[in-house]
């Protein structure tokens, strides 16, 4: 292996089952990075205090690793948002405010970032058809999935045969959270009361993310599968926000998942 080149990223078993040879995909670890310190490893955050020609280093990496262009990897200025943005060949670098991108355009690279929130890839093999999307509570439970899919669709996709894969994300074991948040789910719907476990700590709770995003999923009518990779626990493969957070340090790295339809 070059000394630039990245090694496998995690793939999902459901993704290269459905989409054979037409669908690239990955789901990106620190490993074969550049960036030091608290960024150590493969941090493509252009949001981070990194500098930035490690993260852009690390971003044409990824590129390279699909066989494209570093202008050929779209990503978005992640808000935690609800909104999926289309993009095309035109693509200029522009990171429209969103949370979610969707392609049918081969050789097109999309991508989220993440660190702890979800990372899901999605893919329509037969429409040509893939999608991104970054989801972490705040957009899991305001429909950034659903609004992916429906981008999906209005490009050619037909739901039923979207699939899609949620990749490293905080797992329940680790994600506590106080009264405040739990209310702010049970008011959208009681039902999800079923995502929140005691917590050791009086007003607090065990909030199983991974759950609720796959809940969503299958209720929007896709077939979709959980890698089960937890963020905060694996320090020597993934960045993570609230471990971070935790030690008190002053920022963190992001990973990038990313997915392309192959040229033909």
């Amino acid at each position: 292996m070059k000394d630039d080149a990245l090694p496998l990223p995690v793939q999902s078993p459901l993704l290269s089952t459905r989409t054979g040879n037409t669908v690239k995909h990955g789901y990106f670890t620190r490993a074969g990075g550049v960036s030091e310190g608290i960024y150590r490893g493969l941090n493509v955050g252009l949001g981070s205090n990194d500098e930035r020609s490690r993260v852009e280093e690390n971003r044409a990496r990824v590129s390279a690793w699909f066989g494209a262009e570093p202008h050929r990897l779209a990503t978005v200025h992640q808000i935690h948002s609800p909104d999926a943005v289309i993009v095309d060949g035109s693509y200029n670098g522009t990171r429209a405010p969103a949370d979610a991108l969707v392609t049918a355009t081969p050789g097109l690279v999309i991508g989220v970032l993440s660190a702890d929130c979800g990372p899901v890839l999605f893919a329509d093999a037969e429409a040509g058809v893939v999608g991104a999307a970054h989801a972490g509570w705040k957009g899991a439970l305001t429909g950034v999935l659903e609004s992916t899919i429906e981008a999906m669709i209005s490009l050619g996709a037909r739901r039923e045969h979207i699939v899609a894969s949620l990749g490293p994300s905080i797992s329940r074991r680790n994600y506590e959270v106080g009264s405040e948040f739990i209310e702010r789910f049970l008011e959208k719907d009681t039902g999800y009361r079923v995502f929140f476990t005691p917590s050791p700590r009086d007003g607090h709770a065990m909030f199983d993310l991974p759950a609720l995003t796959l809940k969503r999923l299958t209720e929007a009518g896709v077939t979709a599968e959980n890698l089960d990779l937890c963020t905060y626990a694996d320090e020597e493969r993934f960045f993570s926000y609230r471990r971070t957070t935790h030690r008190s340090e002053p920022d963190y790295g992001r990973q990038i998942s990313a997915i392309s339809i192959r040229e033909a």
